[in-house]
């Protein structure tokens, strides 16, 4: 079990499992994870994690 309290997306919905879920490391690591895959995480800083999500939003993400 892990020791973070991780939290869905606001936009997530249904029991599909398709979910991103955060949880605050420390103040300054947040981690992320998919629902399906929760031994699978990733590590980010605030501030990338706020720039990744601009340029989501944004959409000037290119393949």
């Amino acid at each position: 079990m892990s020791p973070f309290g991780w939290q869905k997306s606001s936009f997530s919905s249904g029991g599909e499992g398709n979910c991103i879920e955060l949880a605050a490391a420390t103040p300054h690591r947040i981690h992320l994870r998919e629902s399906d895959r929760p031994d699978e995480t990733t590590t980010a800083t605030p501030r990338a994690l706020a720039h990744l999500l601009h340029t989501v939003k944004g959409g000037s993400l290119s393949r």
